[in-house]
């Protein structure tokens, strides 16, 4: 999709900070970090939200979660971090390109608040 800025990254065409990359997916920091740790994983492949992706492609979105769950050990917070999905502008989702926040590097409380 030309005008998603994902997939402008997938493509090189947006400069991003690069720490994992499979032939599914490709992690980046976040460039305005919620925590220590903020990379989002994303996969190379158009899907709008982590529901579509889940019903398009049950398989990449167990690899998304996997590789996400691998960066955040190569990140060194594989014993304790938070993986998130935003699905809707409602609940703050702004780029309509699934993404997984992995957040980690400082405790977390919950509820949030």
């Amino acid at each position: 999709m030309a005008d998603c800025l994902f997939c402008r990254i997938v493509a090189g065409e947006v400069p991003a900070t690069i720490v994992a990359e499979t032939a599914d997916t490709i992690a980046f920091r976040d460039i305005n970090p919620q925590a220590p740790v903020h990379v989002l994983v994303i996969p190379r492949e158009h899907h709008t939200d982590i529901a579509a992706l889940a019903a398009a492609d049950p398989g990449l979105a167990g690899r998304l979660c996997a590789d996400a769950a691998a960066v955040a050990k190569g990140e060194g917070v594989g014993g304790a971090f938070r993986l998130v999905f935003n699905t809707g502008a409602e609940v703050g989702q702004s780029v309509f390109h699934v993404h997984c926040h992995v957040l980690g590097g400082r405790p977390f409380t919950w509820p949030p608040g």
